[in-house]
């Protein structure tokens, strides 16, 4: 569904204000410029009566290692754009450092999640602020052209989403984190309590009316990936293991699968027993055995997954902690 198909009528006439909430992990890099761009954009936005003067842009530090917090002190002082920066007094991940700075932008109208590296066309905000103003409370960014990725990141991102369509988990196809959600929605999200995050997972469960917004992902400008081939294995194991039992299903099928053939083996070997044509060799057994070792130490691990993230929701240790704060004087 797109926001421009007529199904809704405009329902919203002002314009809104806007928080960028941005995550930041080492970016030292790409960071000054990241915001100059951002910078050019509000003042367009605000110009052709988009967004409100109040608008601003929310930048959470997630325990860099680098000159990131330096380089948002000195941008939220100098710079004619508002800026909040938000840093966690330690690395969180992505998922909780874009959750923390969620939390800290209730304020707004709209808000909109973005990385820093903006791979993701800032302009299509325009296109989701139009979508909001039709009466819609999500919008998702969605890549329609992944040309600027390499062939090894289109395959196996394209792997990642129809897995997790195999496991019943509900994604928006070639939708990460771009997105923008109003005050409504927002607040729905944060109701939930998970301390496993997957944002692009959980979105979806708030309902509301949504569509989708197209563009086509651009080349990073600087710096590195902070998503490389172990993050992105984490990240479907995060996904799945928090939204969909079907590896629990698939355990179930296995050790079924196995009895049966169990049973049918057992047979073949009492037949053979009875008619007096059994042949003595250990490859059959050794295979045996370590076929079955294989599959209970797979079992194993699928199930300890799922008790490691009961262990840590019952837990419920706190998601972040907010080291320090800049520019508060923001009018709200």
């Amino acid at each position: 569904m797109t926001c421009d198909d007529g199904s809704l009528s405009p329902m919203r006439q002002n314009a809104p204000r806007l928080a960028i909430v941005m995550p930041c992990y080492n970016e030292q890099e790409i960071l000054g410029s990241t915001i100059s761009h951002v910078k050019d954009f509000y003042a367009s936005c605000i110009d052709d009566g988009v967004i409100s003067k109040d608008s601003y842009i929310l930048l959470v530090d997630d325990g860099s290692k680098d000159k990131t917090w330096n380089i948002i002190c000195s941008q939220s002082k100098s710079s004619g754009l508002n800026i909040v920066g938000l840093k966690l007094s330690r690395n969180k991940g992505h998922q909780t450092a874009l959750l923390a700075g969620l939390d800290a932008a209730t304020d707004c109208d709209v808000i909109v999640s973005m990385d820093a590296d903006l791979q993701d066309d800032i302009q299509a905000i325009r296109g989701m602020i139009a979508c909001w103003k039709n009466g819609f409370d999500v919008v998702y960014g969605v890549r329609n052209d992944r040309t600027s990725d390499t062939f090894f990141k289109r395959e196996t991102a394209q792997f990642f989403y129809r897995l997790m369509r195999f496991m019943g988990v509900n994604l928006i196809s070639n939708h990460a984190d771009f997105r923008m959600m109003d005050k409504r929605a927002l607040e729905a999200l944060l109701e939930y309590p998970e301390r496993n995050l997957f944002l692009r997972g959980l979105v979806p469960l708030i309902g509301f009316q949504s569509t989708t917004v197209e563009y086509a992902r651009l080349e990073r400008m600087a710096g590195e990936t902070k998503y490389p081939i172990s993050r992105m294995l984490a990240l479907a194991v995060e996904g799945i293991t928090s939204f969909s039992v079907t590896p629990l299903r698939f355990i179930s099928l296995t050790g079924f699968l196995i009895s049966i053939f169990s049973f049918l083996m057992i047979s073949y070997a009492l037949f053979g027993k009875i008619s007096g044509h059994t042949v003595p060799g250990w490859a059959s057994v050794t295979i045996a055995i370590f076929f079955m070792g294989g599959v209970q130490m797979l079992s194993l691990g699928v199930v300890g997954e799922y008790i490691g993230k009961i262990y840590l929701e019952t837990k419920r240790r706190p998601r972040y902690h907010i080291e320090k704060i800049t520019n508060l004087d923001i009018p709200s």
